[in-house]
């Protein structure tokens, strides 16, 4: 791909521009809002299919018991009461749909909405609606409603990782910057945003922008331009001094009329939006941060919930586990114990015992420092893809995580939680950088934001950052949303050895 220089002279230069323009910038727009239109369209088909089946599920169960006529009618009109409730919550922003957890959070809040204004309607209204009508309807459109959305997400995720139905975005802001952002987004393909060209405010010779495939132009105030030259429908404009004040209300200007998102990226890092609000000081706009919560009503529900969850999980899976200790505890190819069992450190550092399945044979720790050359992992951890100290029934339960769910005794005694940072070794603890101590302030999880992100194809760098945006940013609705993607995850078995 040439990199193209805004402001060139030269007729080369110039006829690679006209060429770029009218192969790959005509329709982009349009295209965007034509896979936009048809995912909302399917949002509300699904949505009315739900809708539809929790009202008949709930008839079903009242069959019999009370005259139907009323609740005929009114589980007809269930689902487009239910559809009525999304579009006042303003599920079907699109801001709000595609990536994060804000469009989850709406469905459930709408689902709250409608239970209650269902029950005092028919209360007041006389309308003769039972509640347990309203006990079964309204949590089954809730939780399929939040299910369908996941699952059609997912689709369009996969979409994405293919290259198709991405948002064409130029990124504005400093070379490093632009090249950091850009890396991320590639890797990162569930954000749905595919950059195909930077705005910078000078370019080196040799830079790493020009091996990247994407045009770049050394100007940051003629953005608009580069946006109807390449054909964009987004804008992403990253902290930059040249940028601030009334450049940045100019540039804002420039592009209002071109149907474009304009997002300006902050300082902070990796910080939720729920944790931030905007404040008028003399106006002038303010970001006020909220401390994330470590205690409180949320953390007790979490830490209750992981208990209980643990318990019926180990109740459930007990067969399968009692199967897989058997089997390693009696292998021919390596009798040895069937748990493996070694000190990690947890919350506030405090040391704990960890139960895994065995995976590897019973000399691995000793063999290890002849691997040590073999080492294919960038940080303090140990991957080797092929390790030969893995026993073929260890790589089986390692490719479907089946080695790790022993840790729901840690959860069960309250060492671990359900979802966490990786509970790491005291000897990677000491080798951390001061920022990534930040992580030892919650439990470890059994799984976690990183394990769902690429497990262990991740680079350690990367595996700390998404740990600490956990940290970070944690909430109810993440964890609900992380061990979700945590089946998916599993069942691709990618990244697991």
């Amino acid at each position: 791909m040439t990199t193209v220089h805004i402001g060139a002279s030269n007729a080369a230069g110039q006829s690679v521009r006209a060429q770029r323009a009218t192969t790959t910038t005509r329709g982009l727009p349009g295209a965007r809002a034509r896979w936009e239109s048809r995912y909302v369209k399917s949002l509300i088909l699904s949505d009315g299919a739900v809708g539809l089946v929790a009202a008949l599920v709930a008839l079903k169960v009242i069959f019999g018991r009370t005259d139907l006529v009323e609740y005929i009618a009114f589980s007809l009109s269930l689902p487009t009461i239910w559809i009525l409730a999304l579009f006042a919550n303003r599920a079907y922003d699109r801001r709000y749909l595609f990536v994060g957890n804000d469009e989850y959070q709406r469905v459930l809040h709408s689902g709250l909405v409608l239970g209650a204004v269902i029950g005092l309607g028919s209360y007041f209204l006389h309308l003769g609606v039972a509640r347990g009508y309203v006990v079964i309807a309204v949590p089954i459109v809730t939780v399929y409603g939040i299910i369908s959305r996941y699952t059609l997400r997912r689709r369009l995720h996969r979409a994405w990782a293919k290259g198709k139905c991405l948002r064409q975005v130029v990124v504005v802001g400093h070379e490093s910057s632009v090249v950091a952002l850009t890396r991320q987004l590639r890797h990162e393909r569930y954000h749905g945003l595919g950059v195909v060209a930077a705005c910078v405010p000078e370019l080196r010779v040799g830079s790493p922008l020009a091996g990247m495939g994407i045009l770049v132009y050394d100007t940051l105030h003629d953005v608009a331009s580069v946006v109807r030259e390449v054909g964009a429908d987004m804008v992403i404009v990253l902290s930059c001094p040249e940028l601030e004040g009334p450049e940045l209300r100019r540039l804002a200007w420039s592009v209002e009329t071109l149907d474009v998102d304009l997002m300006v990226a902050s300082a902070l890092f990796d910080v939720a939006n729920s944790r931030t609000t905007i404040r008028p000081a003399d106006g002038l706009p303010m970001l006020h941060l909220d401390h994330p919560r470590f205690s409180g009503a949320r953390r007790f529900v979490k830490d209750a919930s992981d208990r209980i969850l643990a318990a019926v999980a180990l109740a459930m899976l007990a067969p399968l586990l009692l199967v897989c200790a058997l089997v390693i505890r009696f292998s021919r190819d390596d009798r040895g114990p069937a748990l493996f069992r070694q000190v990690r450190v947890g919350q506030h550092r405090q040391e704990f015992v960890i139960y895994k399945f065995r995976t590897m044979y019973t000399d691995a720790e000793a063999r290890l420092a002849d691997l040590r050359h073999l080492n294919e992992g960038d940080g303090v951890l140990f991957k080797m893809k092929n390790d030969p100290r893995v026993t073929p029934f260890g790589r089986w339960l390692r490719r479907y995580s089946i080695d790790e769910l022993p840790q729901l005794i840690n959860v069960l005694k309250g060492e671990m939680s359900l979802v966490g940072p990786r509970p790491p070794l005291d000897s990677e603890v000491e080798q951390y950088p001061a920022d990534m101590h930040r992580r030892l302030v919650v439990k470890p999880g059994l799984t976690g934001l990183w394990q769902v992100s690429g497990r262990s194809d991740l680079s350690w760098e990367e595996s700390m950052r998404l740990d600490l945006r956990y940290v970070e940013n944690w909430s109810l609705t993440l964890d609900v949303v992380i061990m979700l993607r945590t089946c998916t995850a599993v069942l691709r078995s990618s990244g697991a050895y």
